[in-house]
């Protein structure tokens, strides 16, 4: 069935409200703009993503250190870093209605100007709006009390670039990597959970020498996609865009942005930076070649990875309808390994007391045991039960019904597919384990 990307999106925010993905940040009071909630469901999404970017790019590696750094930091690490200066994006505002705008989010007309979306009033000439929120550490209200809520993942790596090095002695080249918030004030929080003012980030800062930025900078490049593929996302929507030098940010020499087809239009999706030695020289932190006695300033590979934004891309990659003489049948075609649930188990009626407790003792009990991502539901009927789990994404719906009683077989269905088999009880561990 075809989908406008609008109805498309329209969808995938009604999915995740409905299923308990994700949900409007104090909606009972009127929602808060760039704010949202992940539900029970969109908790398992995320730990997955993350769990499987963490084994891919930290432990399964042996130059890799993880981080997890402090949201608050001193307001000399921002001033150091230009983030105080520099921080900003173009706003342009409604004299009439004062709402306010990115520059360049905001269409010329075709009077050759800019004009408010709500009232077609003029809007004002842009200014810079730094981003930072700021706050104030403890109860003193002078300067010397003023902090930021960090934009980025990243100077939390940078300021314990000393750290690492005294307490592990690493050599070159290694890495840090670091999962956390960050917060931006988006001046126009938009598409879902895109643009948002708190949102997680997915970063690792790998330290080079200078004349081996460009090996290892295509070094990542293809690890990235290799990661993007095997989470699940679609490749044939993924787009390299070698960033102009005056597109990039003051301290990149070389920016790859992944853009993804999202159904809002193509965006970032994630980012491929050469750094220079700028961070760890606004620092004034350099490193030392303990075998040769070597003192030098490390250059910076920066692949980062928006946890939200592959959310939507997940989710957009995976949403499937299907077509049966005028029934839609809707489901995510979520990989097993990131699907929030692995396997739905039910009784096949739950008014029926010695199904329930064969289902709960016999099936439920030890696969959630042995997988944890595993779903008691016997809420409506079978077909409910099987529509439900599809738009969750489950891959497998296990069914106990009167015949388990007496063969220690149920039937397991497959969510792609729709299809039916017979597995008995005693194999129904490894038949999981195989397709994951």
């Amino acid at each position: 069935m075809e989908n406008t990307q609008k109805e498309l999106m329209e969808k995938i925010i009604s999915l995740c409200k409905r299923r308990g993905f994700i949900f409007q940040g104090s909606e009972i009071y009127g929602g808060l703009a760039g704010a949202w909630d992940y539900a029970h469901l969109g908790v398992a999404l995320k730990n997955n993503i993350k769990n499987s970017w963490w084994k891919n790019f930290v432990e399964n590696r042996r130059d890799m250190y993880g981080m997890d750094a402090s949201i608050l930091m001193r307001q000399e690490v921002w001033q150091a870093t230009g983030h105080v200066d520099h921080f900003s994006d173009p706003m342009v505002e409604c004299p009439k209605c004062k709402n306010r705008y990115r520059e360049d989010h905001i269409q010329i007309s075709d009077d050759g100007f800019q004009h408010c979306p709500e009232d077609e009033e003029l809007l004002s000439t842009p200014k810079q709006f730094n981003m930072m929120f700021a706050t104030k550490i403890g109860a003193v209200e002078d300067s010397s009390a003023t902090s930021y809520l960090r934009p980025e993942t990243a100077q939390g790596i940078f300021v314990n670039f000393k750290n690492t090095v005294d307490a592990f002695h690493p050599k070159l080249p290694f890495g840090m990597a670091q999962i956390g918030k960050a917060f931006r004030n988006e001046i126009t929080p938009r598409d879902f959970v895109f643009r948002t003012r708190e949102f997680e980030q997915m970063e690792i800062e790998y330290f080079v020498r200078a004349d081996e930025w460009e090996k290892y900078f295509e070094y990542f490049r293809d690890e990235m996609l290799e990661w993007i593929e095997e989470i699940g996302i679609d490749m044939g929507k993924i787009h390299e865009l070698e960033v102009s030098e005056e597109d990039r940010a003051h301290y990149s020499k070389r920016t790859i942005d992944f853009e993804f087809d999202f159904p809002f239009g193509r965006k970032e999706l994630y980012g491929l930076a050469y750094r220079t030695d700028f961070d760890l020289n606004s620092h004034g932190l350099e490193y030392i070649d303990e075998e040769k006695g070597e003192k030098m300033v490390p250059h910076v590979i920066e692949p980062s990875f928006g946890v939200d934004r592959t959310v939507i891309a997940l989710l957009a990659s995976a949403y499937t309808e299907e077509d049966k003489d005028g029934d839609i049948r809707a489901y995510l075609k979520l990989k097993p390994s990131i699907a929030p649930i692995i396997c739905a188990v039910s009784p096949l009626l739950k008014n029926k007391p010695e199904l329930v407790e064969y289902a709960n003792v016999k099936v439920f009990a030890p696969l959630k045991e042995i997988f944890g991502r595993v779903a008691w539901d016997d809420n409506g009927n079978i077909g409910k039960r099987y529509r439900r789990q599809d738009e969750i994404g489950t891959p497998w719906c296990i069914v106990v019904d009167f015949d388990t009683l007496s063969d220690d077989a149920v039937t397991v269905r497959d969510r792609d597919t729709g299809e039916q088999e017979r597995v008995k009880v005693a194999d129904l561990e490894e038949y999981i384990k195989e397709r994951l």
